[in-house]
């Protein structure tokens, strides 16, 4: 039995990234921190362009991006099963998207108990440095 994904992604979300990837020509990455500006909202980064810390938490790769939220937000979510989507209007972030007049948004289900015994695996931002390096 494959592994359940934490995190999923809408076809239009693909298309947001296929986007931005000609747009910027470099490897993407998000992060949701739960933190200020638009909140709990997923923010796109070209990869490197934001510095993950070992208070983040890597919830696997969505899409060929990777995706990390920080540790606080993870304990509200690890129950949940995210799906990463857009919606029109822009956002008040940092994220890429945001000139295109959408933004990326989660959307999320909880978890079926026989999915919560078959998760993937995550790391911690300092698991996945380590990995990176």
């Amino acid at each position: 039995m494959p592994q359940t994904k934490r995190i999923l992604i809408t076809d239009a979300a693909k298309e947001t990234i296929d986007t931005l990837r000609k747009r910027f020509g470099n490897e993407l990455m998000f992060h949701q921190s739960g933190g200020c500006c638009d909140g709990s909202s997923p923010m796109c980064f070209e990869k490197g362009d934001f510095k993950v810390g070992s208070q983040d938490v890597w919830m696997g790769k969505v899409y060929g991006c990777d995706f990390f939220m920080s540790a606080d937000q993870f304990e509200y979510w690890k129950h949940t099963q995210l799906t990463l989507d857009i919606t029109p209007g822009r956002g008040s972030s940092f994220s890429i998207e945001i000139p295109m007049g959408i933004r990326f948004i989660i959307r999320s289900r909880i978890f079926t108990m026989e999915e919560l015994e078959n998760l993937e695996p995550i790391l911690t931002g300092e698991e996945y440095l380590e990995q990176e390096a």
